[in-house]
């Protein structure tokens, strides 16, 4: 798949001294005092270059917290004009992109749900013809990587040439340590059809809880991103929206401090290759948690069944059994003997430990009954 997209070169409109480029702020302006005094924490981190915050948010349902509108814009002018940061917001109307306008937001980044809509894309594209401003453009949701850049294409075709594409992870898997997969393979292959075109990563939506936001960030410059977009509130506990994934402004300088950026070296096809490769393993791994998961429910269906009938726990002739049939398979299968043991042995403990507990709670039932 090619690729017509002309983009001036980031370092052109936006010098980064060499260091990468860093958004960061509230997943939603909540009010001037949160927007100010988050700004006020992150102003201080010198890597930080742009102030983000949703002003309209796309809920699931309707009833939820939907963002401040315009009111918040004039929080974002103010810490334009007190913080010195520049300013981001998301737009997924054109009357969006008209009142970010007249408040002199900097950048304006179009969220997943928009860009899974190509007349959307382009009623925005309209709406920005003329405009000269940068656009950030986030994956869909979905991994379909021609519809990411069909919208930098409408994007770029309206004459707008400051485009940075942003990674936020594909809902993909039914069950992931994600909240968002990374399918890292996906943005690889965009910076290699599109090598002048700006990448950056956004692990908040990735993570989906703070947890991993380190590793996250880590591995998206391992993988030569060009910088990251990370969701920074004063108190995140009591975020209106996404609180799990917010980060308070002084465990983001942290996260920052700690990352390692290597010297880029390109050799792209020899990273989509190995993030193909790693992607399988994580669908892999996932469905063998799912299966475990579904093991252990049975184990403790069992356990109730033996209670019930005052059955043992251990039955040494089933185990013996269970053990001589899973080596044969595994076995055949190419696993080595000793891995296979430990894994049954590791198994098997769990499942006794999981019936005498069931046990206990049984037993300790029945004693409450009969002392009342």
């Amino acid at each position: 798949m090619g690729t017509d997209i002309e983009i001036t070169p980031f370092a052109d409109w936006l010098p980064v001294e060499g260091g990468p480029f860093i958004i960061a702020g509230p997943c939603s302006a909540e009010s001037e005092h949160q927007v100010m005094e988050t700004a006020r924490q992150i102003a201080e981190i010198p890597m930080v270059k742009v102030f983000r915050s949703g002003i309209w948010k796309p809920r699931t349902r309707p009833g939820d917290f939907e963002g401040v509108g315009e009111k918040g814009l004039k929080w974002l002018k103010k810490v334009k004009n007190v913080y010195g940061l520049k300013t981001t917001v998301e737009i997924a109307e054109p009357k969006h992109v008209e009142l970010a306008l007249k408040y002199n937001i900097d950048m304006l980044w179009i969220g997943a749900r928009t860009v899974v809509n190509p007349f959307s894309v382009q009623s925005l594209a309209e709406a920005l013809q003329g405009v000269d401003i940068p656009i950030l453009i986030k994956n869909p949701i979905n991994p379909d990587l021609k519809l990411w850049v069909g919208a930098i294409e409408r994007i770029n075709a309206a004459g707008i040439d400051k485009i940075v594409a942003v990674h936020r992870g594909f809902h993909y898997f039914e069950k992931s340590p994600y909240r968002n997969a990374p399918m890292w393979e996906i943005p690889i292959e965009l910076k290699r059809i599109a090598p002048s075109l700006p990448i950056i990563v956004d692990p908040s939506h990735i993570s989906g809880k703070r947890e991993l936001l380190q590793s996250v960030s880590q591995r998206a410059f391992d993988l030569e991103m060009d910088g990251l977009m990370i969701e920074s509130h004063y108190d995140p506990g009591n975020a209106k929206t996404d609180a799990s994934q917010q980060l308070a402004p002084k465990d983001l300088k942290e996260i920052l401090e700690n990352l390692i950026i290597r010297e880029k070296k390109g050799d792209i096809d020899f990273e989509v290759k190995l993030e193909e490769l790693r992607t399988e393993i994580d669908k892999i791994d996932g469905q063998l948690l799912q299966n475990l998961a579904q093991r252990m429910e049975i184990v403790d269906e069992i356990g109730e069944y033996k209670e019930q009938k005052g059955i043992t726990i251990l039955q040494m002739k089933r185990w013996a059994g269970i053990i001589e049939d899973r080596l044969s398979i595994g076995t055949h299968l190419g696993l080595n003997d000793t891995f296979l043991k430990n894994l049954l042995a590791l198994m098997h403990k769990e499942s006794l430990q999981r019936q005498t507990d069931i046990f206990n709670k049984a037993k300790n039932k029945r004693r409450k009954e009969a002392r009342g």
